[in-house]
């Protein structure tokens, strides 16, 4: 931080367009809900002065006090040297219109099957009333569990993870967003705390960046749980798991949504036999499968 930026920014546009030139000096690495500097940026400078994200334009030239300057160059620059996502100096992340609670106790909410639940899973689910239980599998920071409270008014939710910690910051929403009576947050390996309860819909973004990618990851992603993120040698470690254990949970009829980022080949070569479908959302048409209960193994 320097006296002469302190000296020269007037405006939201003065400081947006600092932040997007020493975002870009330093060479940062995004990802975590926004997709470059600019998005970086924006981002910190909007929420940091407590500004509604979609209305960037309307503040452009609005004056700043010289402690709203001052903040927002300290949070600039630690986001430079810390190398820290955004969402965690904030506290706060938005996906889909949803605005969450979150910290580093748990992955920074960015599954592209919240893409799908905002079409309410449509055509897969044709009748929303008729969904009566969903399971949020490695719910993190349980922001899939809260939208498809949402999606599926009539349907008991139920969230699981291993990370107490991340429960407590899914606790956290549920409760920001008044479900605590809807969403039952659970610590569980997988499906070991529901045996034997059966679900029409099971969403799952589970752990799948393989080894090698674990050790090539950006530092703002080693700010994240290693829990939540390292699938093993290919990725699909807990990945396969799921899907042998998932027909026993689900009920006839029964969905799968399960997302594993560039894992498809790796997924294919594991179950070569296994009938899936590949759903269409912003990062491609293979990043999110869909299985029915009927074609998933049974042991």
């Amino acid at each position: 931080m320097t006296i002469d930026a302190k000296a020269n920014l007037r405006t939201v546009r003065d400081t947006l367009r600092f932040a997007v030139t020493r975002f870009n000096e330093a060479g940062l690495s995004f990802g975590h809900g926004q997709v470059d500097a600019f998005d970086e940026a924006s981002f910190l400078v909007l929420r940091a002065l407590s500004l509604p994200l979609e209305r960037l334009d309307v503040f452009l030239d609005a004056f700043l006090t010289m402690g709203e300057i001052n903040a927002l160059l300290q949070l600039i620059e630690r986001r430079i040297k810390s190398r820290i996502p955004v969402a965690y100096l904030l506290n706060e992340c938005w996906l889909q219109g949803y605005r969450f609670y979150i910290d580093n106790r748990c992955i920074i909410p960015r599954s592209f099957i919240a893409e799908l639940l905002k079409d309410e899973l449509q055509p897969w689910v044709s009748d929303p009333s008729a969904v009566h239980r969903v399971l949020d599998l490695c719910t993190g920071s349980g922001c899939l569990a809260i939208m498809a409270a949402n999606v599926f008014p009539d349907a008991e939710i139920d969230a699981i993870d291993m990370s107490l910690e991340a429960l407590a910051v899914a606790t956290r929403n549920v409760e920001d967003y008044g479900l605590r009576t809807r969403v039952r947050l659970l610590s569980s390996n997988l499906f070991e705390a529901v045996d034997g309860r059966r679900y029409d819909v099971i969403l799952c973004n589970p752990p799948y960046v393989t080894d090698e990618a674990m050790e090539q990851l950006p530092p703002e992603y080693q700010h994240e749980p290693r829990l939540a993120l390292a699938g093993g040698a290919d990725g699909m470690e807990v990945v396969r798991k799921i899907v042998r254990q998932a027909s026993a949970q689900l009920e006839p009829g029964g969905l799968l949504f399960l997302e594993i980022g560039d894992g498809r080949g790796a997924l294919e070569r594991s179950f070569p036999d296994l009938r899936l479908t590949w759903l269409t959302t912003s990062g491609g048409d293979d990043m999110v499968c869909l299985a029915h209960r009927e074609d998933l193994p049974t042991s």
